[in-house]
């Protein structure tokens, strides 16, 4: 390195400061003019051309600029003839980045169109298969790309596929439970409109009728609703620390009188001390559909249990019943909307449209847990798992001493 800056020193002192002004201004001067007719070549003549094209060209920039460098610094210093080596050896070398230039292009076009065809395959299969040569890391890049983007991009058509065909199913279940009560309430309305009954008894009774078929209308368009802004994301929660004991205990307590009715015995138990944060009203209302749907699928005479623990630092509210059990084939999906499960379960004819687990699980979920479902002992068990709001004390995990009971009997 020294030894090279001593010969450049030596060539440069014996150079006379004006030979030096003309050779940079000139070749100065040529780069500046050749590069600006170079870009206008290349966005207004070959903006829509191969790689090849352009790599070539900018090689042929390159070539012509050091060529008019050498002709500028030998007409100045050395005098034409004994450049004329120089200028050999310099084509020389631009028609090698020439050919390598015109090779490097014609391996990216190559490589281009190949990824090209892949892509353009999709539409005939609909499946995106990877080139099966070796692309430039830019564009084996891009390839992984696409693959991973058509991946997502069938998963999300399979999610809209089941969407829409959930809403459809939902569309046919509430036509039918929405046909049901209204005829019902037309055939009692215009019983009483034409006087047909009169007994005041009778007409009490459908009075009665009309009233309760009405708030079971409200309450299946209340599910519509509370539905619809779960899968449209807008439900509000206003969360708030609570003990999840006194959330079973509440839930229990208004589940009673169903149980009762039903014949069924209904009996919660919940450890204290699972601080959780969550709107309890949303909350409550998951957990009570969860009990309802218990109900609503356990024979006379069983049994219902809703426990409280906490497992693995979460908290866990379970609802097992005796319905008899879930076929394996229908367990994932439990909770797709309308879904009740004939083939596995009597149905109620009380009963609502098949939203009740489907709400519960958006509710949990939009709290930041999970709802499950399993086969266990005479019936089936749902487990809802919920973030503790801190972690809990060695001590609540001693069952029996930190339970609190809640009994339901006939």
């Amino acid at each position: 390195m020294t030894g090279t800056a001593g010969t450049l020193a030596g060539v440069l002192s014996g150079v006379c400061p004006a030979d030096l002004v003309f050779v940079f201004g000139w070749v100065g001067g040529i780069a500046v003019v050749i590069t600006l007719i170079s870009v206008l070549i290349l966005r207004l003549m070959m903006s829509g051309r191969s790689i090849g094209v352009m790599l070539s060209m900018v090689a042929f920039v390159t070539v012509a600029t050091s060529l008019a460098g050498v002709g500028v610094i030998t007409v100045r210093m050395i005098g034409a003839q004994p450049g004329k080596p120089v200028f050999e050896l310099l084509f020389i070398a631009g028609l090698a980045g020439l050919a390598v230039a015109f090779v490097t292009g014609r391996t990216l076009t190559k490589a281009s169109k190949t990824l090209l065809r892949a892509v353009r395959e999709v539409g005939d299969s609909g499946i995106y298969t990877p080139p099966q040569v070796r692309l430039p890391a830019e564009l084996a890049g891009l390839s992984a790309g696409l693959e991973e983007a058509h991946d997502r991009l069938g998963q999300a058509r399979a999610r809209e596929r089941a969407l829409d065909a959930s809403r459809r199913e939902l569309v046919a279940w509430v036509s039918h439970d929405l046909r049901t009560p209204l005829a019902g309430l037309r055939a009692m309305a215009e019983a009483l409109e034409d006087q047909v009954v009169t007994d005041p008894r009778e007409v009490s009774h459908y009075h009665s009728q009309i009233r309760r078929e009405t708030d079971r209308l409200a309450a299946m368009i209340d599910d519509l609703f509370e539905l619809s802004r779960i899968h449209a994301g807008t439900l509000r929660l206003s969360p708030r620390l609570v003990g999840l004991e006194d959330l079973v205990a509440e839930v229990v307590a208004s589940a009673e009188p169903v149980a009762r009715a039903k014949g069924i015995r209904l009996a919660g138990s919940a450890v204290r001390g699972m601080p959780v944060v969550i709107d309890t009203a949303e909350m409550g209302r998951a957990v009570r559909n969860l009990v309802i749907n218990a109900i609503r699928h356990t024979p006379y005479d069983g049994t219902i249990e809703v426990l409280g623990d906490i497992r693995s630092g979460t908290a866990w509210v379970s609802v097992a019943d005796e319905c008899g059990g879930i076929p394996p084939g229908d367990l994932p999906r439990v909770f797709d909307v309308a879904f009740r499960g004939e083939s596995a379960r009597t149905p109620d004819p009380s009963g609502g449209a098949g939203l009740g687990l489907s709400i519960a699980r958006g509710i949990v979920e939009a709290h930041s847990g999970q709802l499950s479902v399993r086969n266990t002992g005479p019936g089936c068990q749902f487990i809802i798992r919920l973030p503790l709001a801190r972690p809990a004390a060695p001590a609540v995990s001693r069952p029996a001493p930190a339970s609190r009971a809640i009994h339901a009997g006939r």
